[in-house]
């Protein structure tokens, strides 16, 4: 069977459970000749079907992702190792990325950027590749996780640093000093909530799942903000799109401005945070 002919019945195949199938077909096929989407595309399509395709198919029909299935996932521009020990890296979450290269322009660059909860090392090393000359660190409880931003950090930013840290047990911040530009993606989903089997089954519950509101790990993360923030420091943080007004709230308890940015879909994504005396942010949602 060509790869054009596999392509089409595997996508049938995957039509039940996914809603991208042609694409996860593409992907797969393309990690399976061990080429790129694009080349498999232009010069691929009337070769003979890798042995292996198969069972990359089979996988992804026990709604495993393609990502965990390839190893691997883009999270702006970057081509990131994945494993089931780490959240895959979506689109969505380059938000914060954006908010901060916002917060930044016409200013001094970030000198410190801290990654609270880095996991592959997607928001640290896609800000560090804006400012390659900050110095970055993320911080991490999973051992798992750990490797893989370790890994990452090797090929995107050598000199990042990756710690062991775990925001649950006391003094974790005492010794990182201040930051000019704080990231974090922290669990925010209920505990209860419905999630796609792929996400449920296979993602990693520690970095998903907050509470009965979702909001626990906020609780304890933006109380710790203002401490870890230079003078004219901010944080962003990533929310659902239903927790923009309890994050906030919880922003400026601790004595910090609040600042909705929106995602490409327009729906809410982000909190960025200051510490008041020192920056007013802009009011109401910000789109990008």
């Amino acid at each position: 069977m060509t790869v054009s002919q596999a392509l089409r019945a595997a996508a049938d195949r995957l039509l039940a459970t996914s809603d991208t199938a042609r694409l996860d077909a593409e992907l797969l096929m393309a990690h399976a000749l061990g080429c790129s989407r694009t080349d498999l595309l232009l010069r691929h399509m009337q070769a003979e079907t890798p042995a292996t395709f198969a069972g990359l198919v089979e996988r992804r029909l026990t709604h495993e992702p393609v990502a965990y299935i390839t190893g691997s996932a883009e999270f702006y521009g970057l081509d990131l190792a994945v494993t089931p020990d780490v959240l895959i890296p979506r689109g969505d979450t380059e938000t914060l990325i954006e908010a901060a290269r916002e917060a930044f322009a016409g200013r001094m660059a970030p000198q410190r950027i801290l990654d609270l909860g880095t996991g592959s090392g997607a928001l640290l090393l896609a800000a560090l590749s804006l400012w390659p000359a900050a110095e970055g660190i993320g911080l991490e409880r999973s051992p798992g996780a750990l490797a893989v931003a370790q890994a990452n950090g090797v090929r995107h930013a050598p000199t990042a640093r990756f710690l062991k840290g775990n925001w649950t047990v006391p003094g974790w911040a005492d010794d990182l000093g201040q930051f000019d530009l704080v990231l974090s993606n922290p669990p925010y989903v209920e505990d209860a909530a419905e999630l796609d089997p792929s996400v449920r089954a296979h993602e990693p519950a520690s970095a998903l799942f907050s509470g009965p509101e979702g909001l626990d790990d906020y609780r304890i993360l933006i109380p710790r903000l203002p401490g870890l923030l230079s003078p004219d420091g901010i944080a962003i943080v990533e929310i659902g799109w239903t927790q923009a007004d309890a994050v906030s709230a919880l922003a400026q308890a601790a004595g910090m401005s609040a600042r909705v940015h929106l995602d490409l879909a327009a729906r809410k994504r982000a909190v960025e945070m200051a510490i008041i005396t020192n920056i007013p942010l802009g009011k109401g949602p910000a789109g990008h």
